[in-house]
């Protein structure tokens, strides 16, 4: 059986370097490819492009996933920003959210991870808390806390117990947007999953998934784009 083709989107850097070079780059920390390899997929990267092409793009995938990085811009669901929010990066945030909305509307297995769950609750009409203290403890450094699953729920059904999961994130969701329900919860009350119940699988974790050893969300995407 042929592995399914699993598209992530990606960064754009304006200044990477490698060898002698600097120069612009599309870019992806190298956990996400080697994530969905262990779970049996093939890796496709999606650099920002014309959002006119997201539907184009979603309907060669066999599934999607929205990567993590930068802040969203708070713009796109209603609010000032804050001071604690990063820099935007408008060029990304309207091709994500094209590639969203084109894999809701052709039914396309869709996961957002840590930024990828923000920005599928602001597709879907949520808003973002945008500075939460004590979830980041050390800049540039993954940490770890537990998740807690809501019984029931499509997150219940692949990881049932609470499990620590590598974190890094200053934002996280407020208002649920529309269809979306929180499927796990940190301690202290953090929406830490959503998904959409429906025909469709579609997920938002808000940890990051590639930085460990634990495959069980990616290989539940996997075996929905089967």
């Amino acid at each position: 059986m042929a592995r399914p083709l699993i598209g992530v989107s990606t960064y754009l850097e304006s200044g990477a370097r490698w060898g002698v070079w600097e120069l612009e780059a599309a870019l992806l920390p190298a956990g996400y490819p080697r994530l969905v390899q262990a779970a049996d997929g093939l890796a496709a990267m999606l650099p920002p492009d014309d959002p006119s092409y997201a539907a184009e793009t979603v309907a060669r995938l066999d599934g999607l996933v929205i990567a993590g990085g930068p802040d969203v811009d708070p713009a796109r669901y209603g609010a000032e920003r804050s001071p604690r929010t990063g820099p935007p990066a408008p060029e990304r945030d309207t091709w994500e959210l094209a590639l969203i909305h084109a894999a809701l509307a052709a039914g396309t297995p869709l996961l957002g991870v840590c930024r990828g769950m923000q920005l599928l609750n602001v597709a879907l009409g949520g808003t973002l808390i945008q500075h939460l203290n004590d979830h980041i403890t050390q800049v540039g450094v993954f940490g770890h806390h537990t998740v807690k699953p809501v019984p029931g729920t499509l997150y219940a059904d692949i990881a049932p117990e609470e499990t620590a999961v590598p974190t890094y994130h200053h934002q996280a969701v407020d208002r649920l947007g529309e269809g979306l329900v929180a499927s796990a919860h940190a301690a202290d009350g953090t929406v830490e999953a959503v998904e959409l119940p429906g025909q469709a699988w579609v997920l938002g974790v808000q940890w990051h998934p590639e930085m460990g050893a634990d495959t069980r969300v990616m290989r539940a995407l996997i075996r929905a784009a089967s």
